[in-house]
């Protein structure tokens, strides 16, 4: 009986092992052009589990917004306490606050679409405590934020 036991704890200890061969991370090497240790997988489709999705190196996602943008809604909106903000998917949460010399308190959500200083890229919503503010307060809003990126960009002297 023990034999068989100790048989068995090598079968199961072998099938563990070869079945962890599958999880191991391919590493990329300095042929290919870029760091050693820095962990790829040979095919973002081929993610089977929820752990292959997790265990991913996140360092490596580039940011895909717009800086310029990014910066003019922080600093136009400013009055507005932050809520969320998470430049990976390009949304801003600001919660309620009142613009200076004005009377209504405002919230918005701003959506960065892509890396282009564009009038695309942006979206602006904006809502008061009342319901959804007007279009025309939101199309404000968006012209100052891509009026404030384009003299954020041309400070920085990237025609």
């Amino acid at each position: 009986m023990p034999r068989m036991l100790s048989i068995f704890s090598v079968i199961l200890t072998l099938s563990a092992i070869s079945g962890c061969s599958q999880l191991e991370k391919v590493f990329k090497s300095e042929d290919s052009g870029s760091q050693i240790g820095v962990p790829a997988l040979e095919d973002e489709s081929k993610q089977t589990t929820i752990w292959d999705a997790l265990n991913r190196d996140l360092s490596q996602t580039p940011v895909k917004v717009n800086r310029y943008i990014w910066q003019a809604a922080l600093e136009v909106l400013d009055f507005m306490p932050i809520e969320t903000i998470d430049p990976f998917s390009g949304v801003i949460v600001m919660g309620y606050g009142v613009p200076p010399g004005g009377d209504k308190a405002y919230r918005a959500t701003v959506y960065v679409s892509e890396p282009a200083l564009d009038a695309r890229t942006l979206r602006v919503a904006v809502a008061t405590r009342a319901g959804a503010a007007s279009p025309q307060t939101m199309r404000t809003l968006e012209d100052a934020i891509l009026s404030r990126a384009r003299q954020l960009r041309e400070l920085d002297g990237q025609f």
